[in-house]
């Protein structure tokens, strides 16, 4: 039960729902993940992707499963309080929010890198006060601002597509599959890979906006990953036939090196407005979840109540969002957070473990138990398969979490 006062208005239908969850995969990840990737694993690109994507469809389903029978804001935090216990529920909503206000504020500098690279920080600045004024407005127009914002990036993602593969300089040999880099850059690439599917969480943790959610929420989760895995491999493809493997890993600016390298230039720019159109849609969707999360947890006593608070007119967590929107701002403003995407892939993973930890509990039968036991294994495996750094820094990040959790705990039992 929720206390009085701070339920949210129950709006998104399916189409909504998978629409918020493609802003969140198909963005600006597609735009820059393929390069880091295609590094770490060569010509084992292609296999990377495949496995990235069992892995997501595993968490899918668990997740899906999951918010069916607990409705509400807040995801995995929601999940494994209810099935596991207060601490995990705790941990994966710190994951989460942590993980993802890195990247919120990395998407807001991908769009200044793209828009003004000479004034980034300053535009990625305005880019997360805006789509913190559409937030606070109410969940629908944001929702509203999304489908367009994924019609023009999937627009631009087909032209990029079909001027690849009908160039002259395209290649079936450049798609040849094999490990050159071993089977560790293959994990490597899947971990990276996988920061770029995990966008459909942000449909479970807007659980209680979602019109009759144990109909519409199995449902929107894996038609976005379905949709968003065709678009990937599409998109993989037709760079990978121009490119190759290696000038792949070394390109900055991926697509748009691929739209050049087949002789259509005209088309640079076109990819470069798709590429921070596609960050401002993974911005608006990050900010959602991140502060629906923050919402949850609030509401339950782990962070500062005040952020539980549900605006009269909007029936929306208003005060959570203008926290996270202030945090994302400050982050981008003055640090350089392209680091940190090691450090969020860690603790989205972390954060689906503990999902799929909480889905083996829903049903002792072993058939219903083999997609969560895969998708456990599947994140722990990718997460520890990251940069030696990535994973010091998200384990660091969570112990702090953990201690924090502790020392609340300790001053609880001793006030009594």
């Amino acid at each position: 039960m929720t206390p009085s006062g701070t339920e949210l208005r129950r709006t998104l239908g399916v189409r909504d729902a998978v629409v918020v969850g493609l802003g969140s995969m198909v963005g600006a990840g597609v735009f820059s993940a393929l390069g880091p990737a295609a590094r770490a694993a060569g010509t084992g690109l292609l296999p990377g992707l495949a496995l990235a994507a069992v892995v997501a469809y595993c968490n899918a389903m668990s997740s899906a499963r999951l918010a069916a029978r607990y409705p509400a804001s807040g995801g995995t935090y929601v999940y494994g309080r209810e099935r596991l216990g207060p601490f995990w529920g705790y941990l994966a909503g710190w994951a989460f929010v942590v993980g993802k206000t890195a990247s919120c504020a990395a998407m807001a500098l991908t769009v200044g890198a793209y828009v003004w690279p000479g004034q980034a920080h300053a535009v990625a600045v305005a880019a997360v006060v805006a789509l913190t004024a559409v937030n606070y407005g109410g969940v629908q127009k944001s929702a509203w601002l999304t489908r367009v914002i994924v019609a023009v990036v999937l627009a631009v993602l087909a032209a990029v597509v079909v001027v690849c593969l009908a160039s002259g300089p395209a290649a079936a040999g450049r798609l040849d599959i094999g490990l050159s880099s071993g089977a560790g850059g293959v994990l490597q690439a899947a971990g990276l890979l996988f920061f770029a599917f995990a966008g459909y969480a942000r449909i479970a943790t807007l659980g209680e906006e979602v019109r009759d959610p144990a109909r519409t929420i199995p449902r929107a989760i894996p038609l976005a990953l379905g949709i968003a895995l065709v678009v990937y491999a599409c998109v993989a493809v037709a760079v990978l036939g121009v490119l190759g493997a290696d000038r792949l890993g070394h390109a900055g600016a991926p697509l748009a090196d691929a739209v050049r390298a087949a002789a259509v230039p005209g088309l640079v720019p076109v990819v470069r407005a798709g590429a921070a159109v596609a960050a401002l849609g993974s911005l608006l969707a990050l900010t959602l979840g991140v502060s629906r999360t923050t919402f949850a947890m609030a509401r339950d006593g782990h962070l500062p109540g005040a952020l539980a608070a549900v605006h009269r007119r909007f029936q929306v967590p208003h005060r959570a969002e203008l926290a996270v929107g202030v945090v994302v701002a400050v982050l981008a403003a003055t640090v350089d957070v392209r680091g940190a995407i090691g450090f969020s892939s860690f603790g989205v993973l972390a954060y689906y473990a503990v999902a799929n930890a909480s889905a083996w509990t829903l049903s002792p039968a072993p058939a219903a138990r083999v997609v969560p036991v895969m998708g456990l294994l599947g994140c722990a495996t990718l997460a520890f398969a990251l940069p030696a750094v990535s994973v010091a820094v998200g384990a660091g990040v969570l112990a702090v979490g953990v201690a924090a959790y502790g020392v609340r705990r300790w001053a609880r039992r001793h006030g009594e």
